[in-house]
């Protein structure tokens, strides 16, 4: 690469909303690597900056100075008012608290009588009447921080909920304005909320772009879309930008626009960008560096979506994409690292993992190494393109990330990682003597031995979470998931037995999946939380996308897919029809409630079928399934 193109200079932004607990690390990511390749690049989170700007004593009270200008409230907005004072007064210390620096306020939130407490707490108080302290299961008496980072999270959802009834109807921490941009045939719902009179919110997001801009004069941004709830907050960026500098050139990216926008025609979305990429940003944001230095053409930019003439064109100039060992090492920095809030919202113990403490996020390989499961989509990059490194420079880029940020969490955010790369790092790791602490997802292959479970714990594993998905033998082969229950059954408890919490998930509602596939898939959950196999887990309701094997062939699945939407803005979630008839939706309401109960030891020894409103038949699982597979082999 040539001096022209170096000298451009990169930002690459984080839009609300992602995470409030850690960086989502894709700017990391693109920052690390286009140093290497010494582009003047930077990053910032404005996602974060938003929050703490609308979360504190000034962002309150522009919050109520909104509020007094209805004509009408809802009875949780005028509880806040009555407590504003309180809620003002008590705002700074809740955050300096969530932000790790006064772990001492932890006594005085758990008086109970320190924070206002709204409509959140309500579920709380309920449990005070019927059983004393309600969180004493979920903390015991040591747990005096833990419990009061649950109360300052009810807390600051209380204000979320005042924000969404009186200032922006979308307003949320993780999902902000999804359903304007999820599996959205048309631009048009994001297009009228654009062009909609500016909310609180919008302003404060646009303040920070301003400064964003004033601070590091980029001439190119980068703005990475990960999940639907951060497009709205990326093109109000994008827009703000336009705005104020128009010759800056503004790139749209993330894992949003790989799985939704792969067949992009919008060609109002070029009002907001000019650009956008598909899958990995590393070679195709550096042809398109080259491209903006006069260094080629438009027609060998790689992976990317322009306007050209009132019409949307992709261009795909064949060229190699980067190897995974040669991306680089993510940097934070730049990232107010110590400002990120640790949320206790879910009491789920492998959930919290996500919201709770500050985890540099990394990645052991690229893509999957099964690429099989017939949910997943398994034909796009993210997942097709499977490429390691090796451990040795996986460990230097641990080594490296710790100097950096003086944490030493990490987030392994593979799709799968591998066992034989596992093996080899936490040898490594442990080699080296490096103290860290991480947790991952894998797939419960039968190579995670009772030893190679005990040498990931010595090397700091803490948790691991994998696909147990429907828990029937028949469903899983025909997703082709590779496992069984009893081999579950068996990896699981390797683990758990290492030390190492153990989170399933789980899934409901797959194609020809029936009443009996259903209950029979809950009792091997109960007889595996029953045998100390699995901590955690979660049932998920099966969702179709355009780009799964079973989107792609329903036929043998046995569905009938229905058309999608007409459009040419997002694809993703395709409804179909099975015909089975099974209402999933009331059975989902029993797995879940079953599933919090076993989660504290609560109802392991009944039977299953007492979860059900309904009737349904009595499983055909043998009540010792679990217990025979964990037997020793002959």
């Amino acid at each position: 690469m040539s001096e022209p193109c170096l000298s451009l200079r990169v930002l690459a932004l984080i839009p609300p909303m992602t995470q409030l607990n850690t960086p989502y690390p894709s700017t990391a990511y693109l920052t690390g690597f286009l140093r290497q390749h010494h582009v003047p690049a930077s990053q910032a989170d404005l996602a974060l900056q938003t929050v703490l700007t609308l979360f504190s004593p000034t962002g309150l009270d522009a919050i109520a100075d909104e509020i007094e200008q209805e004509d009408e409230v809802t009875e949780r907005v005028a509880l806040f008012l009555e407590q504003f004072g309180a809620y003002r007064a008590t705002i700074g210390p809740t955050l300096q608290f969530l932000q790790g620096q006064d772990s001492t306020l932890a006594h005085r939130i758990n008086t109970r009588r320190f924070l206002p407490e709204g409509p959140r707490f309500e579920s709380l108080q309920a449990y005070v009447e019927d059983a004393g302290d309600p969180l004493a299961w979920a903390f015991g008496a040591l747990g005096a921080q833990d419990r009061a980072r649950h109360l300052a999270t009810l807390y600051l959802n209380d204000i979320a909920d005042v924000i969404r009834d009186a200032i922006d109807s979308r307003f949320e921490f993780v999902r902000y304005a999804e359903s304007l941009a999820s599996s959205q045939a048309t631009f048009e719902p994001l297009a009228q909320a654009l062009a909609a009179p500016l909310t609180l919110v919008d302003k404060v997001l646009i303040a920070h772009t301003h400064e964003a801009l004033a601070t590091h004069q980029p001439q190119v941004v980068l703005l990475s879309a990960p999940f639907p709830g951060s497009v709205y907050g990326a093109l109000r960026i994008a827009q703000a930008i336009k705005a104020q500098s128009p010759q800056t050139k503004v790139v749209l990216g993330g894992g949003y626009v790989n799985t939704e926008l792969r067949e992009l025609g919008e060609p109002r979305l070029f009002d907001y960008v000019d650009f956008v990429t598909l899958d990995a940003g590393e070679r195709p944001i550096l042809a398109l560096l080259e491209h903006l230095a006069g260094q080629r053409g438009p027609q060998r930019l790689v992976r990317t979506f322009i306007r050209q003439d009132g019409a949307v064109r992709y261009i795909n100039w064949a060229e190699p994409d980067v190897p995974f060992a040669e991306v680089g090492t993510p940097t934070w920095d730049g990232l107010p690292l110590k400002s990120y809030l640790s949320l206790l919202d879910m009491l789920n113990p492998m959930h919290r993992l996500w919201s709770d403490g500050r985890w540099n996020k990394l990645t052991v390989a690229h893509g999957c190494y099964w690429k099989k499961c017939s949910f997943c989509d398994v034909g796009l990059d993210y997942i097709a393109r499977y490429e390691n490194a090796s451990a040795q420079e996986l460990a230097n880029r641990i080594e490296t990330i710790v100097a950096e940020t003086g944490q030493t969490g990490f987030h392994f955010v593979d799709e799968a990682a591998p066992p034989k790369a596992l093996k080899a790092l936490s040898a490594e790791i442990i080699q080296r003597n490096l103290a860290i602490s991480w947790w991952g997802n894998v797939r419960f292959e039968k190579s995670f031995s009772a030893e190679l479970c005990q040498q990931l714990a010595d090397s700091g594993c803490i948790a691991i979470s994998g696909g147990l998905e429907v828990a029937s033998d028949r469903l899983l082969k025909l997703m082709q998931k590779g496992v069984s229950v009893a081999q579950v059954a068996r990896v699981t408890k390797n683990f758990s037995d290492a030390g190492i919490l153990v989170h399933a998930y789980l899934m409901y509602g797959f194609p020809t999946q029936t009443v009996q596939d259903t209950v029979d898939a809950l009792e091997y959950v109960r007889q595996l939380f029953a045998a100390g196999c699995i901590q955690s887990g979660y049932f998920h309701r099966f969702a179709c996308t355009v780009h799964s094997p079973v989107g792609k062939n329903p036929e043998a699945y046995g569905i009938q897919l229905l058309p999608l939407p007409a459009g040419n803005f997002a694809k993703n979630d395709v409804g179909f029809i099975d015909p089975t008839g099974v209402d999933h939706d009331s059975l989902g309401q029993a797995l879940n409630k079953a599933l919090y109960n076993y989660m504290h030891g609560i109802g392991l020894e009944a039977n299953v079928r007492t979860w059900f409103s309904g009737k349904v038949p009595r499983p055909t699982v043998p009540r010792d399934f679990i217990e025979r597979a964990l037997m020793p082999l002959p």
